[in-house]
């Protein structure tokens, strides 16, 4: 025992070489170049000191450390208290609480409605953009209280009580009604077991309590199969009045300071976005305010649905960004062969076609957001943002999983453990393309928008018009688009291969507008050549793939 224990301690732990130092402590922004431009020439520069301010802070290892610990240490369900009083609460780590407030005190939910002049919404969606790779999960009730402010708006009284709070630069996580709080956010809970994204199955029932109508009060019971963000002061959800379905403003306490009757029945146990909660919960005569006009209730919530779709989109490209930022550093850092793996060839094939893919879905992304900006003012703007954000959602989110994967193979075993960032980003990877409308649900909103709103598709088709002749494939993709458009719109089983050939056109169009051109070049040989569509790093050979991997590359001070 005694020479066992003397082998034991005779070994010595090797040096530990050739490992990447932590990518922490980056700037976020300063270090994205493709941010960087496309935020200036969308008419966000006046915000450009405090993205930078907001980037080095998202970037900071402080940061880094409590995602990690609210991922780690998740929302916990407390139904009751110890005297055994119903409560319905959720308890979250300090961490969570910490990131709450790094994000509402830079108005990551309130900016657009809180600076009126232009490039609002973009200067918002970029602050998005950092803080979701910073942390996706607090992002989530950070869109919705975002996107709360259009659909309350439909009845003034309400917009004069809520949105106050809301646009409040301040994060107040205490468990106590709104009115007495420093700030609040608003949850969504539209979807029900039966019938999912088919909200007019949903079966909750309003009854009014008086004259009813618009701002009047209801009492709703019913069943929720997924209420976003449960920890909210209010949420906003869909039932059948006399009238029809309708909308309706359910806050967590009543006007009398008693608990309102929303029951959590359980958290979700879900593959990804540990940190937020999200609930199954049951209305029981539960208080409510009918928001909009009773039996319009969809068209109440859809302007809520539209931005949390942008901001779905963001999200998307934000992961792709930080996924792409990890496997370059770690490539410019790590050696094989004699060699810096950044500066082997298919490596670089690799990256750069993961760089390509990110700056697209970047510039896709902001360009909505401007659309989102002018839309209040110009009608082909409003066009473009209703059928531009469907397409972006759609083609954003779905490319997500399969990058994140690419980024992390890049990283070899190291990238497969938990102390890596990288299986939490690829399991937050799926969540934007379920969340807020799966694939098909998008791909069936666009053939909607171009059959209902002819004015929408003529002002994406003006959009690709703006980048004709800057490249061949383009401009061949943009004529073959036109000439079978008709066909492809009248096969419901085509919608996903023409929801797809409508962003690559688009993310196309931008960069050989406004983007690098060695990207641009790189994106429309590869993305709109015949034979694209094979695994990444499989590049047309001839391309700047060292300039493009060097552009993309984060530099650590």
């Amino acid at each position: 025992m005694a020479q066992h224990r003397r082998m034991r301690h005779s070994f010595q732990t090797h040096e530990v070489e050739n490992q990447p130092p932590p990518l922490v402590d980056v700037n976020l922004f300063e270090t994205d170049h493709c941010l960087t431009e496309t935020i200036a020439r969308e008419g966000a520069d006046w915000h450009e000191n405090a993205l930078r301010a907001f980037g080095a802070r998202v970037g900071s290892a402080e940061v880094m450390a409590l995602a990690e610990q609210a991922n780690r240490l998740g929302p916990e369900l407390r139904t009751h208290n110890r005297f055994g009083q119903r409560i319905d609460s959720v308890e979250f780590h300090p961490a969570w609480h910490a990131l709450m407030t790094l994000a509402m005190t830079n108005q990551v939910h309130a900016l657009a409605w809180n600076e009126p002049r232009p490039g609002r919404h973009v200067a918002r969606a970029a602050l998005a953009f950092l803080m979701n790779q910073a942390e996706n999960g607090v992002c989530c009730p950070m869109a919705m209280t975002f996107a709360s402010v259009p659909t309350l708006r439909h009845t003034p009284a309400l917009a004069k009580e809520w949105e106050p709070r809301v646009r409040q630069a301040d994060y107040d996580g205490r468990f106590m009604p709104a009115g007495d709080k420093l700030s609040a956010t608003i949850g969504m809970a539209m979807t029900e077991k039966q019938g999912g994204s088919d909200v007019r199955a949903n079966s909750t029932r309003a009854v009014a309590r008086g004259a009813g109508g618009p701002g009047g009060e209801y009492a709703l019971t019913g069943h929720k199969w997924f209420c976003s963000a449960p920890m909210s002061d209010a949420f906003l959800t869909l039932a059948y009045a006399d009238g029809g379905l309708s909308c309706f403003l359910v806050p967590r306490w009543c006007p009398d300071g008693s608990l309102n009757r929303i029951a959590l029945q359980r958290l979700k146990d879900k593959l990804g976005n540990r940190s937020n909660a999200s609930a199954e919960i049951e209305y029981q005569e539960a208080f409510a305010l009918m928001v909009g006009e009773e039996g319009r209730g969809v068209r109440t919530i859809i302007e809520m649905v539209h931005h949390t779709r942008l901001d779905a989109a963001v999200s998307a490209a934000a992961i792709m960004r930080l996924a792409l930022a990890q496997a370059a550093h770690h490539a410019a850092h790590r050696s094989a062969f004699q060699k810096r793996l950044a500066d082997q060839p298919l490596m670089q094939a690799v990256l750069a076609d993961l760089a390509v893919e990110s700056e697209a879905a970047t510039m896709l992304v902001l360009r909505m957001a401007r659309a989102f900006d002018e839309a209040d003012q110009d009608e082909d703007a409003q066009g473009f943002a209703r059928i531009g954000t469907a397409i972006a959602k759609y083609w954003i989110c779905k490319r997500v999983p399969a990058f994140v994967f690419e980024a992390l193979e890049t990283h070899g075993g190291n990238g497969y453990v938990e102390e890596s960032v990288m299986p939490r980003l690829y399991r937050e990877a799926p969540v934007n393309s379920i969340w807020e409308g799966c694939g098909n649900v998008m791909c069936l909103d666009i053939l909607r928008a171009a059959h209902k709103e002819p004015a929408s598709l003529d002002a994406y088709f003006a959009e690709l018009e703006k980048a004709r002749g800057g490249d061949k494939n383009l401009d061949a993709g943009i004529d073959s688009l036109r000439k079978g458009f008709k066909g492809l719109i009248a096969d419901e089983a085509q919608a996903r291969a023409l929801a797809g050939r409508m962003a690559l056109l688009l993310q196309g169009a931008l960069l050989i507008q406004h983007g690098d051109p060695a990207v641009a070049q790189t994106f429309c040989r590869s993305r709109l050549g015949a034979d694209w569509g094979r695994a990444h790093g499989t590049l047309p050979s001839g391309l700047p793939l060292a300039a493009i991997v060097e552009r993309t590359t984060p530099t650590v001070t």
